[in-house]
């Protein structure tokens, strides 16, 4: 099967230009041909975008995919209608553009069986990666759906339970949240050696690690202990900027988690330690997500999605935080796809409109380059080639 996508403005996030009135020739999936001045094969499928704009599918490397995203307070959910809530949750961030994720941690192994039916063709669903539970030690942030491990062979035991799951990712919570009662964003938990015990497992196993760390101390013990991914990160210094450097270790700031309990506040029904807990930080947050841009940090998108009013077709909104917050419109395009492909392990085949990468793409009605605000506007996603969203 071979379509081509004719009369786009296609953005080269590698080259960091434009292709004006532009095609782009699939087939089978995979992109063939990327020009100016495409021959349309006999018999091809011409899909014309009317002049909109091209962006490679866009990553959010930080969703729960069974949470509701409204205001926080706990809930009683039977495992079918949690599974049915992420369907539903995964169709939506589709009709935003986003056609890869990384579930950062779902109750009962859900998000494996939602990533099985995505492979299987069941369910209209971005490619994922995904983690299975959270572990944490015992009453630490994420406790209630996550996996309670005390000691290093604990959490290594911990880890392996989830490999055996099927999880392509280990998480593992090296401090406090927002979201916790009773426990603070900067206080350490999992201690290096935990940390350490766990990461280990899931790099024997060719998969990799990231880590729930929002305070210094508990950012600093993942770090040494060699994990991926930062998550969160609202206190580092520049130590940490120098290591994750030096040790290839990714930034996923998820600006917008904290944003929106800002925004809505306790008049929403937000718990008020939570607001608290973000009023106390997210000038700290903003603060070293400029400070790690400007060191030379690798940041990739990730949202948190599913935290309080923080939507599922909001992805591209952490686009928008990091422009009001130093980056330039292209540098944010990037952390959204090609940045976000290697943190996932897949930049030789996705994040950018490249001959023989996949072909995913998100289509929009104006501009990013021009006005960020334009990324909250989809009009058409396609994912290998087949178009599963249009406006």
């Amino acid at each position: 099967m071979i379509t081509v996508f004719t009369n786009a403005n296609i953005l080269d996030v590698i080259g960091e230009t434009t292709i004006k009135n532009g095609s782009v020739l699939v087939e089978d999936g995979t992109i063939k041909e990327v020009g100016a001045n495409i021959a349309i094969p006999e018999g091809a499928k011409v899909v014309d975008l009317g002049g909109k704009t091209m962006l490679p599918g866009i990553f959010n490397c930080h969703v729960h995919m069974c949470s509701d995203a409204g205001n926080g307070r706990r809930e009683q959910i039977s495992d079918a209608s949690a599974a049915i809530r992420g369907i539903k949750n995964l169709r939506t961030l589709v009709n935003s553009g986003v056609t890869y994720i990384r579930d950062a941690g779902s109750p009962h192994y859900i998000d494996i069986d939602l990533h099985e039916a995505q492979l299987r063709g069941d369910i209209v669903a971005p490619e994922m990666q995904t983690a299975g539970r959270c572990i944490c030690m015992t009453g630490g942030h994420g406790h209630d759906n996550g996996r309670e491990a005390d000691g290093p062979d604990d959490c290594r035991k911990a880890a392996r339970e989830q490999l055996k799951a099927g999880a392509t990712w280990i998480k593992v919570m090296a401090t406090g949240g927002v979201m916790t009662k009773g426990v603070e964003p900067g206080s350490p938990q999992l201690t290096e050696e935990e940390l350490r015990a766990a990461i280990e497992e899931a790099h024997k196993a060719g998969a990799k690690s990231f880590t729930h760390a929002q305070g210094m101390t508990g950012i600093k013990n993942a770090l040494r202990a060699g994990v991926d991914s930062i998550e969160h990160g609202f206190f580092m210094d520049d130590w940490c900027f120098d290591f994750m450097k030096e040790h290839n270790v990714f930034f996923v700031p998820t600006l917008a988690a904290p944003y929106w309990i800002k925004v809505n506040g306790t008049a929403a029904g937000i718990p008020d330690y939570m607001v608290r807990k973000v009023e106390n930080t997210i000038e700290a947050h903003q603060d070293t997500f400029r400070r790690a841009h400007k060191a030379g940090v690798k940041i990739a998108l990730g949202t948190d999605a599913g935290t309080p009013f923080n939507k599922y077709d909001l992805t591209c909104y952490e686009c928008v935080l990091m422009v009001e917050n130093g980056m330039t419109p292209m540098e944010a395009i990037q952390c959204g796809t090609i940045n976000a492909a290697e943190l996932m392990s897949v930049d030789a085949t996705h994040g950018s409109i490249t001959p023989g990468k996949r072909a995913n793409f998100a289509i929009f009605e104006e501009d990013p380059l021009e006005d960020i605000h334009a990324l909250l506007n989809c009009a058409m996603t396609v994912i290998g080639g087949e178009v599963v969203f249009e406006k």
